[in-house]
């Protein structure tokens, strides 16, 4: 143990732990320097405003700042940006990253989503205006026939022109709803005192 503990003062182990260290400091700072180079430390890209952009023009501006990017799935269709244009992009705007991030865009579809008119057919009224906006459609308004069944609805229209439950309409159309005002039909009156 006395022989380790003067091993420990001797010349030759103080210089071997000095070259030690001494190369040990060598190999971080080299490490750091070529961390620093490849990661581009401190060197930012700001990232452009995309929204309302079209697609080819994003693509554009994506090559020039030096970035990636994906589209996610479009979202639901936004009257107040141009079709097929940037709605959202991830980071946002002024945000800074490095060169060569990806940069994701939610694209504006081309219009509203097809939705399914729903059998609203001998319902309520009131119910029938609940079921079309769970679905995203609106009652323009509403017609009254000669039909026993008051407030029932007995046709659709959309666009002056009789449509069926199932048929398939943009999301948000409006429809108007032809209903009974609880009079009985002249035809059914006839039919009814001939017999």
């Amino acid at each position: 143990m006395r022989n380790f503990f003067h091993f420990l003062k001797s010349k030759v182990f103080l210089i071997q732990l000095g070259l030690a260290l001494l190369v040990l400091i060598l190999v971080i700072f080299l490490a750091l320097r070529w961390l620093n180079s490849t990661t581009n430390h401190n060197e930012f890209v700001e990232v452009p405003d995309f929204g309302k952009m079209s697609v080819p023009d994003m693509r554009k501006a994506v090559e020039e700042a030096h970035l990636r990017f994906e589209v996610l799935d479009s979202a639901n269709f936004n009257p107040d940006y141009p079709r097929f244009s940037i709605i959202e992009q991830n980071p946002p705007a002024g945000n800074k990253v490095k060169e060569n991030r990806k940069i994701y865009f939610t694209v504006n579809p081309s219009g509203y989503k097809q939705v399914t008119v729903p059998k609203i057919i001998q319902v309520t009224q009131r119910n029938a205006t609940s079921m079309l906006r769970a679905v995203g459609l609106d009652v323009q308004r509403v017609t009254y026939i000669d039909e026993l069944g008051k407030d029932m609805v007995y046709q659709i229209k959309y666009k002056g022109k009789y449509i069926s439950p199932g048929d398939k309409l943009p999301k948000t159309s409006k429809i108007e709803l032809v209903c009974g005002n609880g009079t009985i039909p002249d035809q059914a009156r006839v039919q009814a005192e001939s017999q």
